[in-house]
């Protein structure tokens, strides 16, 4: 969902009238339904009036797009500023613009993670760049428009605040900031310039009118990418009692393509190679065109496994289909094909840095998705707070209408 969408001028006039954040405001609570708290409100306000005066050029069209506040489907995110376009052979571009409030900020040793002040103190965040790109990614991958149509996306950074003292900018962050260009306190000019070379004409086709309604399925490019990197790789190959998991729920995944939820509980201790099957399971339902994700509670599973498939411990392509359990506090039913939730004795009953999100983990999961899978090891629930066991699953799943379906 799009909360608010105009061209160039438009936004132009909505600035100088100094109307811009109360009208996003209104937008958010009629489109997402929320009320706003004042830091955002100022947030928006702020790096409305440096976007304007990015914007406020002759070379950049009056009828180019300008969308804030872009919901990504099935994702949970948002995008903060989106410009659209045409560029001189009439090539339909989205520039992704991540905007930050950001004065300063310190580097982490952790890949594409950086530590800045939010709030009540000092948090470590995703960098800029990262983030610009990773949605772009996303898209890219899932959106069909954005793959089929070929419209392209140029994700970047402004963070109009900060002065270039090296941190963000550093060899650490090279990567990233080779694919989503950062701007800093200095750098107006230079984003414009971005700007100016990749939309020359306005937004003739209504690029985010169509991106928003663009059919969520993964691209055959990413399917075959995610095939291409399990081919040869030993950890990779199903054995005995793995093989039959992995059948039994391919076979449930395609029958809940009806009305009927599904799903599956598997029982397995250490060693039994549940993660292989997970990962198996992930890469043949996306090649089968379904919206698949790998769910764990902890980061470590899904890091070790992305980086056993690519090679590499730095962000990929891939990291969409590797999310944490409590990201479906508000996912709408059947929102996904399939969630494949790995170590589900881990899974909490709340959700959020507080644990004050949702209702319960294996519900959310349950509601969330046409099918879902459980690798269970019950021996291993070591919190109070570890609520997943067979018995909980199976209460949610009776809630939701789903059919039950156990493998030791």
């Amino acid at each position: 969902m799009i909360v608010y969408q105009k061209t160039k001028s438009q936004f132009l006039d909505d600035v100088l009238s100094n109307s811009i954040e109360e009208i996003i405001q209104v937008l958010v609570l009629k489109k997402l339904g929320r009320k706003t708290g004042q830091s955002e409100i100022n947030s928006w306000r702020n790096s409305m009036l440096y976007m304007d005066k990015v914007l406020s050029d002759a070379q950049i069209p009056d009828d180019s797009g300008v969308s804030i506040e872009y919901q990504l489907p099935h994702a949970g995110m948002r995008i903060d500023f989106v410009l659209t376009g045409q560029d001189e052979q009439g090539i339909d571009k989205a520039i992704i613009i991540e905007l930050k409030q950001w004065s300063e900020s310190t580097a982490t040793d952790k890949d594409g993670v950086v530590a800045t002040y939010l709030g009540k103190g000092i948090q470590e965040v995703n960098h800029p760049s990262y983030q610009s790109w990773s949605y772009a990614a996303y898209l890219e991958g899932f959106n069909e428009t954005v793959y089929t149509d070929g419209i392209q996306l140029l994700p970047c950074a402004y963070l109009h605040n900060h002065p270039d003292n090296g941190v963000l900018t550093s060899g650490h962050y090279a990567d990233y900031v080779a694919k989503a260009p950062l701007f800093l306190k200095s750098d107006a000019l230079k984003l414009r310039e971005f700007i100016r070379q990749h939309v020359k004409h306005g937004d003739k086709t209504g690029i985010m009118y169509r991106i928003e309604g663009g059919r969520i399925r993964p691209s055959k490019q990413l399917a075959d990418s995610l095939v291409s990197m399990m081919k040869g790789k030993q950890e990779f190959i199903l054995l005995d009692e793995q093989k039959v998991v992995y059948e039994t729920a391919r076979k449930l995944a395609a029958k809940s393509a009806d009305a009927k939820k599904h799903v599956l509980i598997v029982h397995g201790g250490p060693g039994t190679g549940k993660t292989v099957v997970a990962i198996n399971l992930l890469v043949n339902l996306t090649k089968q065109g379904l919206v698949a994700k790998y769910v764990s509670k902890n980061a470590a599973p899904r890091a070790v496994y992305k980086s056993k498939l690519t090679g590499s411990m730095r962000g990929t392509h891939i990291d969409s289909l590797f999310v944490g359990s409590g990201v479906f506090t508000e996912t709408p039913e059947n929102t996904f094909d399939a969630l494949i939730v790995d170590e589900a004795h881990r899974l909490n009953e709340k959700s959020g840095l507080f644990s004050n999100l949702g209702v319960s983990q294996p519900l959310e999961v349950i509601r969330a998705a046409r099918f879902s899978v459980f690798f269970l090891d019950e021996d291993q629930r070591i919190a109070v707070q570890d609520v997943g066991s067979e018995e909980e699953i199976r209460k949610w799943a009776g809630q939701q209408g789903a059919e039950v379906h156990v493998l030791s």
